[in-house]
């Protein structure tokens, strides 16, 4: 495999102040350092922050969603609704368990988009429509469940990290994951330490066994996220 080394870029990841930062070069040329890049539509920071790719996907979202308003502005309640659940939510749910924010601000932005296709499709502010956020953590759930399972992708996160407690009380699952302490938000708020969080907190009868489908799990997760709400 040839790597162009004019496509390239170097991006460092750390939070120390480096006199003499290294140089990368491939062959004789030098890789120019970075900031961010984006890899896979996901734009990925120096300082591990998510707030440009969140800013990349609501701009994107929204551009989704003015456009079908105006190709089914005159069309019925549920062509709406089918339009954005096609169009413009995958934007906003691209790839979100790596992305998953935390601040406000950034959840707020998301919800805008959804909001305002609410009241395009229902004439109204309000609508049943899942929330964002809830969405996002049943996707990040999937997600650690795929690596507790031992899925071949996910095995990097599995093999080190997922370790079961020191301690199980009666309430707890068998599938519990020890939580890790973190001195930064970057840590606090990745996904693997939120996720093991929420995972923590569900009834023993929603993990199954690792031999549970995907899909019996995911339909598990929401029907104990639609009971908390209530």
């Amino acid at each position: 495999m040839k790597i162009n080394p004019n496509k390239s870029k170097a991006l460092s990841f750390m939070r120390a102040w480096v006199k003499d930062p290294p140089n990368y070069s491939l062959g004789d040329q030098k890789i120019p350092e970075a900031s961010c890049c984006k890899y896979l539509r996901i734009i990925i920071q120096s300082d591990l922050s998510w707030a440009d790719q969140v800013n990349y996907m609501v701009q994107k979202a929204w551009k989704a969603l003015h456009f079908v308003m105006r190709i089914v502005k005159k069309g019925n309640k549920n062509t709406k609704i089918l339009a954005y659940k096609s169009l413009v939510r995958p934007i906003l749910e691209y790839e979100a368990a790596c992305w998953d924010p935390y601040r406000e601000c950034q959840i707020s932005a998301l919800d805008c988009v959804q909001n305002k296709a609410a009241k395009f499709a229902h004439h109204s502010g309000g609508s049943d429509w899942e929330s964002l956020a809830q969405r996002r953590k049943t996707s990040c759930m999937r997600v650690l469940y795929k690596a507790y399972t031992g899925e071949r992708a996910w095995n990097a996160i599995g093999d080190d990290r997922l370790q079961a407690p020191r301690y199980l009380s009666r309430v707890n699952h068998y599938w519990k994951i020890r939580a890790r302490k973190q001195r930064t938000d970057i840590g606090k708020y990745s996904f693997v330490n939120r996720t093991i969080t929420d995972w923590n907190k569900l009834p023993e009868g929603a993990t199954g066994t690792s031999h549970s489908k995907m899909r019996i799990f995911k339909t598990r997760v929401r029907k104990v996220k639609t009971s908390e709400g209530k």
